[in-house]
């Protein structure tokens, strides 16, 4: 399909995304979206006509012819919605943006993605927990996504950039400036390996209420958020509470009572809307995730022999699968009523023959 109509979407005023792919899906494509009359969009659920006549085409394809120059001359990237490239765990939201402008050496699909969001003014506690949960994350080929704001955002990117791991910073503006230009030398090092996104055509300034639109991004792209230090007010929790909202998991580090700057995580995770981070272990236990070690020898897998009949049996399932197992797929499969299932994973479990994940699933040690 044209890659001027893509472009086009995003400079339509008052179309946003989630009403842009109900246009495409009952249309058919994104230029029988730019040729469709306001009669026939009326008709399409959630449109209506006061919206219909709001929105002008022909000037969005008169800004995407002269956007597209810019895109050929500057080396950036047009990932749409449909595009496989694009980021499949942000796809899953609803209000995700139809399309992303990215400039750099970006993979967004890696196996593993945290978000790292913060307060602009870090103290040494923060950019220490910063520099500590990086260094550990290295082991899990993590993609490290952050705003590239002052504070927990550009100390994040600093140490992905040091430590040689991919990280992308999502901006509130087009790809033709950055702000805070203060950070622009860390940008250009990120550029090699991850690079900067927006869903913003060039020419679009750094306003307040694209920020908050940028965090729901930031939150969608990942498999968590992790929030390191924040006050009670910003940009942080707001992040968070749209990471909650798409059901993904919240991570808070604590901080001592009274400090401004640790009440946002204290907050989160007193209201149980983040659970309590103290290491990196912890994190990856909760995800799931294995090490990567490529050198690790392959190990011969011996069946316990002090197991019953019954739990022989869950062990097969759950070495059959190579994720983990949902409680409920497990009964199925084992034809076990639920109350005998969970006391054979719960003898298991105390015997450290298994281990049981977030939403009740299994895996084997």
């Amino acid at each position: 399909m044209s890659l001027l109509h893509k472009v086009a979407l995003s400079f339509v005023k008052n179309l946003g995304p989630v009403a842009a792919k109900a246009l495409i899906a009952y249309l058919g494509n994104e230029e029988e979206v730019f040729k469709a009359s306001p009669e026939k969009m009326t008709r399409i659920p959630g449109i209506g006509e006061k919206r219909a006549v709001k929105w002008d085409f022909d000037d969005a394809l008169k800004q995407a012819e002269k956007e597209l120059k810019f895109i050929e001359q500057q080396g950036i990237d047009v990932i749409f919605y449909t595009d496989h490239r694009y980021p499949k765990r942000l796809k899953n939201c609803h209000d995700s943006p139809v399309l992303l402008y990215a400039k750099g050496k970006m993979d967004l699909n890696p196996p593993h993605i945290i978000s790292i969001v913060g307060t602009r003014n870090a103290t040494d506690y923060g950019r220490q927990l910063c520099h500590q949960l990086i260094e550990e994350l290295k082991q899990y080929n993590v993609l490290i996504v952050s705003g590239l704001a002052h504070g927990i955002d550009v100390a994040a990117h600093k140490e992905c950039v040091k430590l040689n791991l991919p990280t992308v910073g999502v901006l509130g503006h087009g790809l033709d400036r950055l702000y805070p230009a203060q950070n622009r030398a860390t940008a250009d090092k990120m550029l090699q390996n991850g690079g900067l996104l927006s869903e913003y055509p060039s020419g679009t300034n750094p306003d307040r209420e694209n920020f908050p639109q940028r965090n729901r991004i930031v939150a969608g792209i990942a498999d968590a958020t992790v929030v390191i230090e924040a006050s009670i007010k910003g940009g942080a929790l707001i992040t968070a509470e749209i990471a909650n909202s798409y059901n993904r998991d919240v991570f808070a580090f604590p901080g001592r009572l009274g400090d401004e700057f640790s009440e946002g995580c204290n907050f989160l995770i007193r209201n149980n809307k983040a659970s309590l981070l103290t290491c990196t272990a912890d994190l990856a236990f909760s995800l799931g995730w294995e090490k990567n070690d490529t050198n690790k020898p392959v190990e011969q897998f011996m069946l316990p022999f002090d197991l019953s009949d019954d739990e022989r049996l869950i062990m097969d399932i759950l070495r059959q699968n190579s994720t983990p197992v949902a409680i409920d797929d497990l009964t199925l499969k084992a034809n076990m009523p639920m109350s005998q299932l969970a006391m054979n994973l719960l003898n298991m479990e105390m015997q450290g023959y298994i281990s049981s994940l977030p939403g009740k699933t299994y895996k084997v040690n």
